[in-house]
């Protein structure tokens, strides 16, 4: 596929924006052995790196907790308990002037992204393709990212054409998605990074693996990849003709090949990130010590820590020494932290939580003489992208543009409910919308085959992105209507329903597979559907007590099965899915939802006891 010419943006600049922020440091950063040398004067000069991830297509601001962060606690005075203080952020609008003021000042600047800047996207951006994203992060002026797992959801030709540009012959709005609804769609002016990912036919990687940046004398290469992990969480078609490299092996072999071309200064951008444990906060009246959710400050510095079993810590640990910086992402925490390379000196691991809520700032010394980063210069914070700065007025206008476009889709009433219907989970791990959800799947008809009903229903807890709330939209329907942008923000992937049978085995394996390996360190509870109903224990379900209207499910016996495609290509870990046998693919799973909540309307959740016990 042709690629876009790139085009080097002028050097933009920086300034320290006046939030609360925190440099970091360590240990290892503050040890004399790591301290900066003897002063070398005029070959310093100062770079700004501007970053950010998991943007998911969040053009407007994100509602509810998606457009909050943490930024303190306080007591409670009638439980005695730590409450969260937050506030609202997030909105391209916001972000692009947040990065414009940013710059200011500053002669050489550079914005970059670890990745999932699209896919799981809200409905303004997911109906036209992701495009809408697009355009907005080329106003914004960003230069390079690399890719996230989500930019597989539509598979990797389409991330091609994300890439190069062009139109896709959709029947202009076939399955409520129009390419080029407003007008010819150009393409990414920034780089979008693939180093790991190989296509099998050609054995070439599916889009460039690094980019050098050249800012006024500074010279940055950036090496970009996904998580390996990746085809075990997206749609097996997505990845199909695909292999995923081993993180550490590809950054390492792509060194030497930027340092034969004159680049010292070397950031990787990676889509894969660390988990954080709970905060510890002294409430300053009593001393006493309380257990909180993270701030958005999270720092290493401030005695926060990254929980030893995180995916990207021994991919830090292993990276090269060469490589000054880390950028990271995928699992939507906030944190500017360290971890020191193979040499056991200082390096900065960073990630901006998600959907444009923060971006970190890092402010750094270049060499000029050696063409290298001053690595003991690197500081980083995470600010907040908070709504009380003025839009940027092209970023509205872009908005505007497809907000007109999407009304038609987006303001179909569906149907009502008779209150919020949300992702809360009873102690065994049940949730009324996902109860709503696996309903919805059974009763799809779509994947009805020679007369093969399915009978049993299965959703994946990561794939209800939104609560169900009864609150008015911005369409202005009366309280309970649920439009289809609202069913569409709970179900944004396009997923296809696939029906096929598996053994009453395979249903025990695929039941166990929940709180075991892979899923052993964070349970995933599958969503059923009426009339199945099992007890969860710590180790799977408890044998005899799976059942199907009442009934014992028959370990020999066979059973027709109804899920998405992403779980029946094994995804979330659930390889007993891959058993399945006679798949037949139906419609996507946001017209079954759309569809039973038309036919179910009013709708009033029951009782969570399709799964009990606790596991």
């Amino acid at each position: 596929m042709p690629r876009n010419i790139r085009r080097l943006r002028p050097a933009v600049a920086v300034a320290a924006v006046a939030l609360a922020a925190a440099a970091v440091a360590t240990p290892v950063a503050t040890s004399a052995s790591a301290k900066a040398g003897p002063d070398h004067g005029k070959h310093l000069v100062d770079v700004q790196l501007l970053s950010f991830n998991d943007f998911h297509g969040n053009l407007e601001a994100p509602s509810g907790s998606s457009g909050r962060l943490v930024t303190g606690h306080h007591i409670d005075p009638a439980t005695g308990a730590p409450v969260d203080e937050t506030v609202d952020v997030g909105g391209v609008e916001y972000l692009a002037s947040h990065l414009a003021d940013a710059r200011k000042g500053n002669k050489r600047s550079l914005t970059v992204a670890a990745g999932d800047l699209i896919g799981a996207s809200p409905l303004l951006s997911a109906a036209f393709h992701d495009e809408p994203s697009i355009e907005a992060l080329n106003k914004l002026g960003l230069d390079v990212t690399a890719v996230g797992n989500h930019e597989f959801d539509e598979g990797y030709k389409e991330l091609q054409r994300i890439d190069a540009g062009g139109c896709i012959d959709d029947g202009d709005g076939k399955d409520n998605q129009n390419s080029c609804a407003a007008h010819e769609y150009e393409g990414a002016d920034f780089d979008i990074l693939a180093s790991n990912v190989v296509e099998d036919a050609s054995g070439e990687t599916i889009l460039p693996s690094y980019a050098i940046k050249k800012v006024k004398g500074v010279k940055i290469g950036f090496i970009g990849m996904t998580l390996e992990g990746t085809p075990d969480i997206v749609t097996a078609e997505g990845v199909k003709g695909l292999t995923f490299k081993d993180e550490v092996e590809t950054a390492n072999a792509l060194v030497p090949e930027l340092k034969k071309k004159g680049v010292k200064a070397i950031v990787t951008l990676i889509h894969e990130g660390a988990n954080l444990p709970k905060e510890k906060w002294t409430d300053p009246a009593t001393g006493t010590v309380h257990e909180v959710n993270a701030s958005y400050d999270y720092t290493c510095e401030g005695g926060g820590e990254l929980i030893a079993d995180s995916p990207i810590v021994p991919i830090a640990e292993n990276l090269d020494p060469e490589i000054d910086m880390v950028v990271t992402g995928h699992t939507h925490n906030p944190y500017v932290c360290d971890v020191p390379d193979p040499k056991g000196k200082s390096r900065l691991v960073t990630s901006a939580s998600s959907f444009g809520r923060l971006y970190t700032e890092t402010n750094l010394k270049y060499d000029l003489k050696k063409r290298d980063i001053v690595r003991s210069s690197v500081k980083g914070s995470n600010l907040l992208v908070t709504r009380d700065v003025a839009k940027a007025a092209d970023q509205t206008e872009l908005i505007n543009t497809y907000k007109e476009l999407v009304t038609p889709i987006a303001s179909r009433v569906l149907g009502s409910i008779s209150g919020d219907v949300t992702r809360t989970e009873s102690p065994a791990g049940e949730s009324a919308l996902g109860d709503l959800i696996a309903d919805a799947q059974l009763a799809d008809q779509s994947t009805v085959v020679n007369g093969q009903v399915p009978v049993i229903a299965f959703m994946n807890p990561g794939g209800i992105r939104a609560d169900l709330t009864a609150a008015n939209s911005p369409y202005g329907e009366p309280v309970g209507d649920v439009t289809y942008d609202e069913a569409f923000t709970v179900q944004p992937f396009n997923n296809f329903m696939v029906s096929l049978t598996m053994t009453g085995q395979d249903i025990y394996d695929l039941l166990t597979q929940q709180v075991t390996g892979a899923n052993a360190a964070r349970h995933k509870i599958l969503q059923v559907s009426e009339g199945f109903s099992y007890e969860i224990s710590p180790s799977g379900p408890v044998d005899g007590s799976v059942t199907l209207d009442g009934e014992p499910i028959d370990k020999a016996a066979s059973y027709r099965v109804v899920t998405n495609n992403f779980l029946q290509g094994g995804g979330d870990a659930f390889e007993a899915f891959t058993r399945g046998t006679d798949p037949y693919y139906g419609g996507l799973d946001i017209d079954a939802f759309a569809s039973y909540l038309e036919a179910s309307s009013p709708y009033t959740p029951g009782a969570l006891d399709r799964i009990t016990g606790t596991h």
